[in-house]
């Protein structure tokens, strides 16, 4: 049994085997904290890559707002587990911004209201309108009793802090916030094409974005917001190492209770369904299926995981800060895992996030080592090396990122671990 297992999987074994001892050669020159801080990062990612390989390899769905969703289940994470800030709830300023709030959610029901008076006679288009002008009377204001009470708010407290609660706690509602703005995205892009799907997406995220880095009250804005407690013990507890160890650990445990998870749903009858709505959505409808229900749901659940890997890096950075997302970093290397991995393949996903992960981070040391042979053989010829070059390895990263998935695409256009279909004949 076990040499049948090797046989089929000589493929797998390989690579996580040629990753293995890459991780420990990293170990070994860089140092076993920067070894264990480049891993954790990486599951993090690879729990992100896990929400998108979903999407896009089990249902097709193109989405390239994943920073927006990283973002969310951060802020979520940071305003459940940073300290309470008691200045501002002993301070009259809670109750303005409780009724403040209170308006909003009076306005929200009223919206949702108007989109139902359709069932008592009222013309579609007259509904419409009652709807557009309540959105805009609902956004006049509550915009228009925040703004004294955030202005109130940053000048006398800075912002409104946290609540205080565990970090894995804010990790679920974190999730559970990016897969409620996926649910709502969703019914309005769904619809879409791939194309277009994939603008929209791009926008909300860059909406999330904006609003986070501009609600001072809230998100503390440019200032940031740390440290953040871990749910693990810190390094005053356990030592640098361990406590990185113990962080990796927890990591672990989540990605292998996801992959659990995604395989079995890969492998029931909502899996087989997702792949062929993917592969033949006109043959799936003419069957029956709810195309758009499906795919909300799948929209839905990558999505929270999205949020909630982008809790656990935050958590694990020990800061939020919403100036620091950027498309680079938060959507295209994630495409970057899925598409080298292999979409709709879990374990090449998995493979893609630490692969992918390890490439962006060793860039840089490894351009500074080569800048260092360079400039050291033009001082034995006499050849000046410019007074830049270090600050250029940097941007390495990007060139070999680029290379790498130009490779993949030329050689192994599928990933280095292609979905497997089981053919029934």
């Amino acid at each position: 049994m076990s040499n049948k297992l090797l046989m089929n999987h000589k493929k797998e074994f390989l690579l996580f085997g040629g990753l293995f001892a890459i991780i420990l050669l990293i170990m070994a020159f860089m140092g076993t904290a920067y070894g264990l801080r480049m891993l954790v990062e990486a599951a993090c990612y690879a729990i992100i890559a896990f929400g998108l390989t979903i999407q896009w390899g089990y249902a097709g769905l193109f989405n390239a707002g994943i920073m927006g969703f990283m973002a969310m289940g951060a802020f979520v994470t940071m305003l459940f587990s940073f300290p309470v800030n008691e200045q501002f709830w002993s301070s009259g300023l809670a109750g303005d911004l409780g009724s403040v709030l209170l308006k909003l959610i009076i306005g929200i029901v009223l919206i949702v209201g108007s989109i139902k008076i359709t069932r008592f006679g009222v013309p579609k288009k007259a509904q419409q309108a009652v709807t557009l002008v309540l959105i805009g009377v609902v956004y006049l204001v509550y915009m228009n009793a925040l703004a004294p009470v955030a202005d109130s708010i940053e000048k006398e407290v800075g912002f409104i802090g946290g609540f205080g609660l565990p970090s894995w706690l804010g990790w679920v509602v974190g999730g559970i916030a990016a897969g409620l703005i996926a649910y709502f995205v969703g019914h309005i892009c769904l619809g879409l094409r791939s194309d277009y799907l994939a603008i929209a997406t791009l926008g909300i995220s860059e909406i999330i974005k904006a609003f986070l880095k501009n609600a001072d009250w809230l998100t503390n804005g440019t200032l940031t917001v740390s440290p953040l407690p871990w749910p693990t013990p810190g390094a005053a507890d356990l030592g640098f190492i361990m406590a990185r160890a113990s962080y990796l650990s927890l990591t672990a445990l989540v990605i292998a209770l996801i992959f659990f998870l995604l395989t079995r749903a890969y492998n029931a009858p909502w899996g087989r369904m997702l792949r062929a709505i993917r592969d033949n959505e006109v043959s799936s409808l003419a069957m029956g299926k709810d195309v758009n229900k499906r795919r909300l749901e799948v929209f839905v659940f990558g999505s929270f995981l999205m949020g909630v890997g982008g809790a656990i890096l935050a958590t694990f950075n020990g800061l939020f800060d919403p100036n620091g997302y950027i498309p680079l970093n938060h959507t295209f290397l994630i495409w970057v895992m899925v598409i080298l991995g292999g979409a709709g393949n879990n374990l090449g996903t998995l493979f893609g996030a630490v692969f992918v992960y390890i490439i962006w981070t060793m860039s840089e040391p490894a351009a500074l080592f080569v800048f260092d042979i360079i400039r050291n053989i033009g001082d034995s010829v006499g050849w000046e090396a410019p007074q830049d070059l270090d600050s250029r390895a940097l941007q390495a990263r990007v060139f070999v990122i680029g290379l790498t998935i130009s490779l993949v695409l030329r050689y192994a256009p599928k990933g280095v671990i292609p979905e497997k279909v089981a053919r029934h004949g």
